[in-house]
């Protein structure tokens, strides 16, 4: 008997879950098409200075290190 209330119970809240996360999916403003692009490209160029900046400053402390041992 509690076994089935408890389901009863569970699924209930499952299902409540749902239909309250469908409702909150209905509010969202989603971004266009062309939205989307550009915040792709921003997100690879972004991405691409952070990857040169790192490979720069690798480059740098490699370089310091090497000269560093050599002496």
């Amino acid at each position: 008997m509690a076994a089935r209330l408890f389901l009863i119970t569970f699924m209930e809240k499952v299902i409540n879950y749902f239909k309250t996360s469908w409702e909150e999916m209905k509010k969202v403003t989603w971004p266009t098409k062309k939205e989307t692009y550009q915040y792709t490209i921003m997100v690879l160029v972004i991405s691409l200075v952070v990857s040169i900046f790192l490979f720069a400053l690798d480059s740098i402390f490699n370089w310091g290190l090497k000269s560093l041992i050599k002496f």
